[in-house]
């Protein structure tokens, strides 16, 4: 998969891991800023099993 988008990118090698790099930044901005959230408001993730050493007694 990730030869094929190797690939199919434009220019030179050189050119083309500017672009493989970009692409990877961008994907991952986009599950910081939008799909992780979604998630957590969606599915509730936030609940924690383990306590806090010397932390607040879990309800």
């Amino acid at each position: 998969m990730y030869s094929l988008i190797f690939r199919l990118l434009p220019g030179p090698k050189w050119l083309k891991v500017i672009w493989s790099i970009l692409l990877i930044l961008l994907a991952a901005w986009l599950l910081l800023e939008y799909a992780f959230p979604w998630v957590q408001e969606t599915f509730n993730v936030v609940d924690n099993t383990v306590d806090m050493p010397g932390g607040p007694p879990a309800p």
